[in-house]
């Protein structure tokens, strides 16, 4: 396996030297997921790409505290390569971040949820028949952190798990993109200093019902799971 990780944030000063960075957590979950094979790291935001992406199996945008449908400069120039890797039909894989700007290379509305931050553990209704490890249970929960979403599902994508408050939390489109709205890389105190970052913004009553929320574990292991076999060129469950 050649994965192409493009990681699209730096983070905060206070975390980055336990976290290195959103491609570092990223490479430590598919490690962790049994990912072998060599694994390459370029930071989109200082302008670091491969000088070509087709030894790679597949390419894997990260997050970002960015907007997806932003006018920096970075993010346009990072649209343009998802274009061009849609069009060379390259495997993708998106999170968060990632997979608005697949979305929105793909057709999609994305934009600013009228709902408001989806933050700390969230439940996701899951749509294909079988998720490794999640022992027949047909809903998943995971680790999130935005304020922007996917309003519509891509013309010829398929629907892999909602919820109503992101009601595509995930999707697929053939065996070439699959794309998930929340952090299966996020680790509980991650999420409980994003919380924490964002305590005034969220308001104390979201606050402390997302916080308490981390106590409950989370599935990202198992979507990691279903990465890795992705990228090594299994089928998603149908």
């Amino acid at each position: 396996m050649k994965l192409c990780i493009l990681d699209n944030d730096t983070l905060d000063p206070a975390v980055e030297p336990t976290y290195k960075s959103y491609g570092a957590m990223t490479e430590r979950l598919l490690r962790d997921a049994g990912a072998t094979g060599q694994i390459d790291l370029f930071n989109t935001m200082q302008g670091h790409y491969p000088e070509s992406f087709d030894a790679y199996d597949a390419v894997l945008l990260t997050g970002s505290k960015a907007d997806s449908f932003s006018q920096e400069p970075w993010v346009l120039a990072l649209r343009q390569k998802v274009e061009q890797l849609l069009q060379a039909k390259k495997k993708l894989i998106g999170i968060c971040f990632g997979h608005q700007l697949i979305a929105l290379c793909l057709g999609a509305r994305v934009g600013r949820a009228p709902q408001g931050w989806g933050a700390g553990r969230m439940d996701y209704q899951w749509l294909a028949p079988e998720l490794p490890e999640a022992q027949g249970r047909c809903d998943i929960a995971l680790l999130a952190s935005h304020q922007d979403q996917v309003f519509d599902l891509p013309e010829g994508a398929r629907l892999l798990a909602t919820s109503e408050f992101c009601p595509v939390a995930a999707f697929a489109v053939e065996d070439r993109v699959f794309c998930v709205q929340p952090h299966p890389e996020f680790v509980v105190d991650y999420s409980a200093y994003l919380l924490n970052k964002r305590r005034s913004s969220l308001g104390e009553d979201k606050y402390q019902s997302c916080t308490q929320s981390l106590a409950k574990g989370h599935d990202g292991a198992a979507v990691a799971r279903l990465m890795v076999a992705f990228i090594e060129g299994q089928a998603l469950p149908a």
